[in-house]
This record gives structure tokens, C-alpha cells and sequence, in this order.
């Protein structure tokens, strides 16, 4: 439920409301990734202190705080249209949303421990499929109102259905096994950034270069290929279904491919799957987009996460995991900003969205330059 609040409902679902917003409130482009790269420096900030807050004050507690503030700026965003408080709204969100979802990943992996080499992948894999419940949730639910509520009543539908899924998760907490830290405050290290300097930068190209589809794809269809809200429905149903299907396809995939390989394996697969709209104007292009984007952009997050359990030890993992979080947040101030401007040029959308495909084919190179960690002792 943290990635279903944090990222299917708090991020993702922006997309969704977007297009009756500009159409309301006279944005251009450039103001509608602005909102999306505050979220991210809200976000970047949340990863930086994930590791110290939940060290301190206990991650369960921090967890569910997170998550419960996190819904309250989602369905606050429904009740102003001033520029300024929305852009607020949008960077305690990412903040809140950011302390959630890194200690959640840290519980998870703790939860984790043990078992076949397929049990780690597997378990992140799910709890990172969790977004795309919410993504699930917010095109059943959003998309069919939008005509009768409009896009403020939108941001309290979600901000219901955050409420509803920070309760199931609080539930849950409660079997949940804590997460080891060093308990001599003298222990240091336990990993080391220079030897994931790959994945970092690979982690950070992905955060630029999602969150441009993230945020734009459902504009463009309206506009390009003149979705309805039926279609949009179909389309954000089956990005949102398809990810957490994946879920248990990746797993045993990501258990056996070493070094960046698994990395790079979901990337290819979500560069194919930003490209596809922009190489062929289709609805059936559109849909087998959400398909491939949708069934590795979250597959993307378990590989880098299993990755760093095998890379480092179990007492420095939820600090890796913040760190790693940061690049990926670095990526996303950046990208929504300028394919933003990008797309109000004379091309639109599709040179943001193009921009976003250079991005991910270069992440997905770089991923691949990653090597193995030798055995931990």
C-alpha cells in the first residue's frame, strides 16, 4: 500500500487530471511539469532523511505517519486552484510519499530475508506492483467522474482511495518484520556508492526519463489520438494491471540475471514502450505502450532494489536504498521541467515524449555497465 499511495495515487494519477487542469486553470506544459518537478524535490528531500527519521523515531511508525500525510496533500489539492498552493501541496506530497515508500522498500527486504533466491525479487516485486494497484484504482475510479465532479472532485476521489489503502497497510505493519541497523553506533559503511556508480547513474536517467510518459502520455493520447475517457479508462487499466502482473514474471527473470543485466532488461523493455505511440499512431500502439511500459516500469525499481540487497549489507541496505532513491529523484526534477518546454515548442508533446526515449535508451546502456558484487562474507 506505500508504493500504492505514494506512487499510483500521489504521482501517477496526475496524469489523469492533468489535461482538465490546463484546460481550467491556462497552464502551459511548462507549468504542468513544474508541478511534477516539485513533487520530485519534495521526494528527493523525503529519500534523504527516510534512513535517519526511521532510524530514530522507528520505520513502522514513520511509515504509517508518511503515508497518512501523504493522502491528506493528495485530497487537499482538490480544494484550491491557486498555482502556488497546489505547487505546495505537490512537494509534501513527493516529501511524505518519499519517507513512506523508501522505509516501506527497507520493511520489505527485511520481510524478505531468507528463502530461495527467487523470494527477494519476488517480494519487491510486489511491493513495488502495489503502485500499480493504485494506479488500477485511480482509472477505474477518476477518468468516469471527471465529467461530473471535474478535476478537483478527481483529487478527493484519490484521496479517498489513499485513505482507504493507508488503513490496509497500517493493518498490516503490524506482522511486519523490522529493519536491521547496526546496533554499535561505531558501525559504518556496509556498501559502497563508487562500486554502483553505475546503477546510480543509470537509477537517475530512469527518473528522467520515466516520468516524462508518466506525466504526458495521457495528454497525448487526448490530443493526438483523441482518447475519450473511456479509452484513457482502458489505457491507464491495462499500464496499471499489467504492473502488477509483472510483479510475479520478473521475479525468477531478475533472480538469475547478474551484475546490470536485470537493470537493463527492464529498461529496454520500457524504452520499447515509451516509443511505440511516437513510432505508430494507433489506439492498438497506445494500448500494447501501457502493456510494456506498465509490465516493467515498476520491475525497473525491484531489480535495482535486489540488486543492492545482494551489493550490501543487510544493516546499510535502507541507507543504499535512500541513496539510490536520490539519483532517481535527481532524475525526476529534471525531466518533467524540460520535456516541458520541450512540448510547448512547435513539435508538443511528441518532442518531450521523444527526449524521454533518448533518455531510457541511454540508461538502459548504462545499467548494463554494472558488475556483480563479489560474495558477502
Amino acid at each position: 500500500m506505500g508504493p500504492a499511495v505514494a506512487l499510483g495515487l500521489a504521482r501517477f494519477a496526475y496524469a489523469l487530471l492533468l489535461p482538465a487542469m490546463r484546460a481550467d486553470l491556462g497552464w502551459s506544459f511548462a507549468n504542468a511539469g513544474a508541478m511534477n518537478t516539485v513533487n520530485a524535490a519534495g521526494y528527493l528531500v523525503g529519500a534523504l532523511l527516510a534512513a535517519p527519521s526511521g532510524k530514530r523515531f522507528g520505520d513502522k511508525r514513520v511509515f504509517a505517519i508518511s503515508l497518512l500525510l501523504t493522502v491528506l496533500t493528495v485530497g487537499a489539492s482538490g480544494l484550491t486552484s491557486d498555482f502556488v498552493i497546489l505547487l505546495v501541496l505537490r512537494l509534501a506530497a513527493g516529501f511524505t510519499g518519499a519517507l513512506a515508500f523508501v522505509i516501506g522498500a527497507g520493511l520489505t527486504s527485511a520481510a524478505a530475508a531468507g528463502g530461495s533466491r527467487n523470494r527477494a525479487p519476488t517480494l519487491l516485486g510486489i511491493y513495488f506492483a502495489g503502485a500499480g494497484i493504485g494506479i488500477t484504482a485511480s482509472a477505474l475510479s477518476v477518468p468516469p467522474l471527471l465529467g461530473v465532479v471535474g478535476w478537483r472532485g478527481g483529487w478527493l476521489v484519490l484521496g479517498g482511495l489513499g485513505l482507504a489503502a493507508t488503513v490496509f497497510g497500517a493493518l498490516a505493519l503490524r506482522r511486519a518484520p523490522g529493519t536491521p541497523y547496526a546496533a554499535d553506533a561505531k558501525v559504518r559503511g556496509g556498501w559502497s556508492p563508487r562500486f554502483m556508480t553505475a546503477k546510480l547513474l543509470a537509477y537517475g536517467l530512469y527518473g528522467a526519463g520515466y516520468i516524462t510518459y508518466a506525466t504526458f502520455i495521457i495528454a497525448y493520447l487526448r490530443s493526438a489520438e483523441g482518447f475519450s475517457n473511456a479509452g484513457v479508462t482502458w489505457f491507464w487499466s491495462i499500464f496499471g494491471l499489467s504492473s502488477v502482473a509483472a510483479a510475479f514474471a520478473w521475479g525468477s527473470v531478475l533472480a538469475r540475471l547478474k551484475g546490470g543485466w536485470g537493470t537493463a532488461a527492464t529498461l529496454a523493455v520500457v524504452t520499447i514502450g515509451t516509443a511505440l505511440p511516437l513510432l505508430w499512431n494507433s489506439q492498438a500502439s497506445a494500448y500494447l505502450s501501457a502493456l510494456l511500459f506498465g509490465g516493467a516500469f515498476l520491475a525497473v525499481l525491484a531489480a535495482v532494489t535486489s540488486f543492492a540487497r545482494r551489493a550490501v549489507k543487510p544493516h546499510a541496505l535502507t541507507a543504499a536504498i535512500a541513496t539510490l532513491t536520490v539519483s532517481f529523484g535527481v532524475g525526476q526534477c529534471i525531466g518533467p521541467i524540460l520535456s516541458g518546454v520541450l512540448s510547448d515548442g512547435p513539435t508538443g508533446l511528441r518532442a518531450g515524449l521523444w527526449l524521454s526515449v533518448g533518455i531510457l535508451a541511454l540508461a538502459t546502456m548504462v545499467a548494463a555497465l554494472q558488475p556483480e558484487p563479489g560474495p558477502q562474507p
